[in-house]
């Protein structure tokens, strides 16, 4: 579940311009979640009265449970679960601090930092809560980063721009970008291994990192990789080495 992001102002004189989920989110989970819990336990017995219902028997364990405690216990684990998915909201989305001469991209408790000098813009591609990334791109017009951001893109637009960097409306190099095919003899043998590696990445559906940990091996190859669906997109950059 992700949601609006809060940010605050930041510039050259206001230190960094943060882009981040509002505190808010973190409360508000928790709070569903033993709302939830509760709604469970005084429904449980209307559930188990029918007869496709799923669960009946950890229903029928909590109906049975004495008073005051199945009240208590179903509010608890609600609650419980409530923080597990505030704790793996905020793990997994992105923070961004943009300053007059870095900006410090933060997910899944890491953080990767990007001097000014080295950034020749700055967009968000794709649509949606899950479909975004926020994409930095390097003097030799290779991908610094790739980052899953489902934070607002005008909110994010706005910290780099109060802070003099240069965003961009649109991926510059998207008409460059060609469908990976397997054995494609314009690629290096290298390249070919390292994305059937990352298309099998991509296809357990996983956490994602190592699709990302790929992704940085193409790019030292000179090859930019990006992911439609399915689908991985390639583009060379003019130094990468040939097929």
């Amino acid at each position: 579940m992700h949601v609006n992001d809060a940010s605050t102002s930041g510039g050259a004189a206001g230190g960094a311009a943060v882009v981040a989920n509002p505190v808010w989110v973190r409360l508000l989970l928790p709070v569903l979640g033993l709302g939830a819990g509760l709604l469970l336990k005084w429904t449980a017995q209307w559930i188990v009265s029918l007869p496709w219902a799923p669960f009946q028997g950890p229903l029928e364990l909590l109906e049975s449970l004495p008073e005051p405690g199945a009240t208590i216990g179903a509010a608890a684990l609600g609650g419980i679960g409530g923080l597990v998915l505030a704790y793996l909201d905020d793990r997994d989305t992105l923070v961004v601090a943009v300053r007059t001469d870095r900006v410090a991209l933060t997910r899944r408790g890491r953080t990767h930092e990007h001097p000014r000098s080295q950034v020749d813009g700055a967009f968000v591609e794709g649509k949606g809560l899950t479909g975004k990334r926020l994409v930095l791109l390097g003097g030799d017009g290779g991908e610094l980063e790739r980052m899953p951001c489902d934070l607002s893109a005008s909110r994010v637009a706005e910290a780099f721009r109060v802070n003099g960097w240069p965003w961009l409306e649109a991926d510059p190099h998207a008409g460059e970008f060609r469908r990976w095919v397997d054995g494609l003899p314009e690629l290096p043998p290298s390249a070919n291994a390292l994305l059937r590696a990352r298309k099998e990445a991509l296809e357990k559906d996983d956490d994602g990192d190592d699709a990302e940990e790929l992704r940085r091996e193409l790019a030292g190859l000179g090859v930019v990789v990006r992911d439609e669906k399915d689908r991985q997109y390639f583009r060379l950059l003019p130094d990468a080495p040939q097929g």
